[in-house]
């Protein structure tokens, strides 16, 4: 299946009813924009014990992630359309996470709590999280996924492309790191851009988005309820006691056969 949230595009195997070998090589020829269908991220569906579903992700390039917000938006929404639950546990390797179905074509996901400690985003080294020693002293946050959140005054002047692939591969984060560029724009109101790891830009990001609001939170910009504005859309994001949740839209595109 072919999905996407607010740009932020995927292709979902569910290997419940087609026993598909998913590998690194096959997620890169599937990714391909010109020779296979092209995706942001893959994920895989598989049974769970103890839940209802478990998901694997791959990024473009073939490697894995642990989370991405806006594919399991994507996969909760049809999982729920499918059978009829309101709400569902999904298995990640990020953990156990919630997601809910909101009403009116709104999916909401509880993407865990936030890593602040520099050993559990991972860092290469012991130091603060909050700024960081890079010029413009982005703020460091884990996801499930490790994140580099840069707060500027004008984004659209930043060259994303460039910036974007230099900090991704940046020492100070041995597993590379997903890049945010944002600018507060309003009480609790955001504006953000986004380089993947493993993929580029990408006109949304659920895990980046629920980085940025932490970030943001920490350095005292906006509250714990934040609206953020990405170039596919708007998401919503609240910094709860029990996790980080982020609602938005899905979109549901085709089903496919692979035959390369």
């Amino acid at each position: 299946m072919k999905m996407h949230g607010l740009g932020n595009d995927f292709v979902v195997v569910d290997q419940r009813a087609h026993s598909a070998e998913i590998t690194a090589d096959l997620a890169r020829a599937i990714g391909d924009r010109h020779r296979g269908v092209g995706f942001d991220q893959l994920a895989v569906i598989q049974d769970a014990i103890h839940a209802d579903m478990a998901l694997t992700f791959y990024n473009a390039d073939g490697s894995t992630a642990a989370a991405c917000g806006n594919a399991t938006r994507c996969i909760a929404r049809y999982e729920m359309d499918r059978s009829g639950a309101r709400a569902l546990k999904i298995r990640t390797e990020r953990g156990d996470l919630e997601a809910r179905d909101l009403g009116q074509g709104l999916t909401a996901v509880n993407m865990g709590e936030p890593f602040t400690d520099w050993a559990d985003i991972p860092l290469a080294r012991e130091m603060p999280t909050l700024e960081l020693p890079i010029d413009g002293a982005p703020t460091a946050t884990g996801m499930g996924n490790p994140h580099m959140t840069f707060f500027v005054d004008d984004l659209e002047a930043i060259d994303l492309p460039s910036f974007g692939a230099a900090h991704e591969h940046h020492p100070l984060f041995p597993e590379r790191t997903n890049v945010q560029v944002v600018t507060v724009t309003g009480e609790n109101h955001l504006r953000m851009r986004v380089w993947e790891r493993g993929v580029g830009i990408t006109l949304a990001s659920g895990s980046s988005s629920c980085a940025v609001a932490v970030a943001a939170a920490r350095r005292g910009l906006t509250g714990r309820t934040v609206r953020i504005d990405l170039d596919g859309g708007r998401l919503d994001v609240d910094w709860r006691d029990d996790g980080v949740w982020m609602s938005g839209p899905t979109s549901y595109v085709f089903d496919g056969v692979w035959r390369g």
